[in-house]
């Protein structure tokens, strides 16, 4: 099956919201073996959407559409499907109840006349039930495609999308396997992998796309098979990837898209026990708010002190004036400083300490622009780099936070049995 994914919205086209809905719909699809060929994002106009639906016909085994269900006036999609499908509008009962049920009892107001209209849907459709919000979803059928219409707010097309959409298509369908393997590397741009792994590459069977997907600092490479025996699919990819590892082993941090550095690094302290702390200056709290935003950061992440000015590294972490002046902001030994300080201020095993010169403007004479050190402070020692990572700011700032935290996950691993 091929599918297309539409969104209806001027504020997305204006750029007031960025469109995030397209992209968890393909992920849902892609997990039961469906293709995703297009997304696009189109006006609240009827013409324009008419258009848009006419596109897809035929060409696609699938379309989805999320937006324009809300009960105001400039919400036109439902009324839009109603002439697409030579349709009218009907009260749905069961929906009507919720919407009543949900508007009187949860948030005890009384129901409106425009909250009823809610309940009015395209007399042909098959109404996909929203428990989580007003707006029912429709599904409905016309020649060889099927469109789906959705609402807009996110954890309302979510909760279609996983208790609605993706249980009626595996029960009614019969699809291909679609296999993916990321494997997550750290410390090698993207041009370098692609020379080391060429030969490899090009032996991958034909089932098999690469795909390099890279961030400042590091580079996913995406395996995809697609087949109809899912064991041959799994069997060549497990063998490529370890044929992979061979190669690049030494920059291979792990094997799961969803397995980002700072999840991988929290697995590690919380299985060895162990604690860290960070000291920031050039990345301004962003190593700390990564660690953090995994659950269960407590048990192993003690705190930062974001020592962005140079008076906050002499009060808070008690860098020396003197050292500062001899040394500069931005030098080695005000990064080792600042980690030794931080890790015994926070009581942790491990410590980090960035300082750099970030950009756009030299706000230390002593450093290029681009200019970074990282500190890990261990249990036994401290371990001082020097990186540039040249420029714009925000690629400095985030191969900072990836290359400190790369540093952290292979120190802790030299310790792990």
């Amino acid at each position: 099956m091929k599918a297309s994914i539409i969104t209806i919205g001027d504020e997305i086209l204006i750029g007031q919201i960025v469109d995030t809905n397209s992209g968890y719909i393909a992920k849902s699809l892609d997990k039961i073996g469906i293709e995703v060929v297009e997304m696009i994002s189109i006006s609240d106009n009827k013409e324009h959407i008419l258009n848009t639906f006419s596109k897809f016909q035929n060409s696609v085994d699938l379309v989805i559409i999320t937006g324009g269900l809300g009960p105001t006036k400039d919400d036109v999609t439902k009324k839009t499907f109603c002439d697409y499908f030579d349709d009218h509008l009907i009260v749905n009962e069961k929906v009507l109840q919720h919407v009543t049920q949900l508007i009187e009892v949860i948030y005890k107001r009384p129901i409106s006349q425009i909250n009823k209209d809610q309940a009015l849907v395209p007399s042909k459709c098959t109404v996909l039930h929203n428990k989580v919000g007003t707006a029912p979803g429709m599904w409905m059928i016309k020649d060889t495609t099927i469109f789906v219409s959705l609402p807009g707010v996110p954890y309302e097309m979510k909760y279609l999308v996983d208790n609605e959409i993706v249980p009626k298509i595996v029960k009614e369908y019969k699809r291909p396997y679609i296999l993916h393997k990321t494997i997550l590397t750290y410390g090698m741009g993207e041009s370098l992998i692609a020379e080391l792994i060429e030969d490899w590459e090009n032996s991958l069977p034909d089932f098999i796309k690469l795909a390099y997907l890279p961030s400042p600092g590091r580079v996913r490479l995406r395996l995809t098979a697609r087949g109809t025996n899912k064991e041959i699919l799994e069997v060549a990819i497990d063998k490529n990837t370890s044929l992979l590892n061979e190669i690049i082993g030494s920059i291979i941090v792990g094997f799961d898209e969803n397995e980002t550095i700072e999840v991988m690094v929290g697995r590690q302290l919380a299985k060895t026990k162990k604690t860290i702390a960070t000291a920031e200056s050039c990345t301004g709290g962003k190593i700390a708010q990564v660690l953090s935003s995994v659950a269960g950061a407590s048990n192993y992440f003690k705190g930062s002190i974001v020592s962005y000015a140079k008076q906050t590294k002499i009060d808070l972490l008690k860098i020396s004036n003197e050292t500062i002046l001899k040394y500069g902001v931005v030098s080695e030994i005000v990064a080792k400083e600042m980690a030794i300080s931080v890790k015994e201020i926070m009581k942790t095993d491990y410590a980090i300490a960035t300082t750099g010169n970030a950009g756009p403007t030299v706000s230390d004479g002593k450093a290029a622009i681009g200019t970074v050190f990282i500190a890990l402070a261990t249990p036994n020692t401290v371990y001082i780099e020097e990186f540039n990572f040249g420029q714009p700011r925000e690629k400095v700032i985030d191969r900072t936070v990836n290359k400190s935290l790369e540093m952290v996950y292979k120190e802790i691993l030299k310790n792990v049995d």
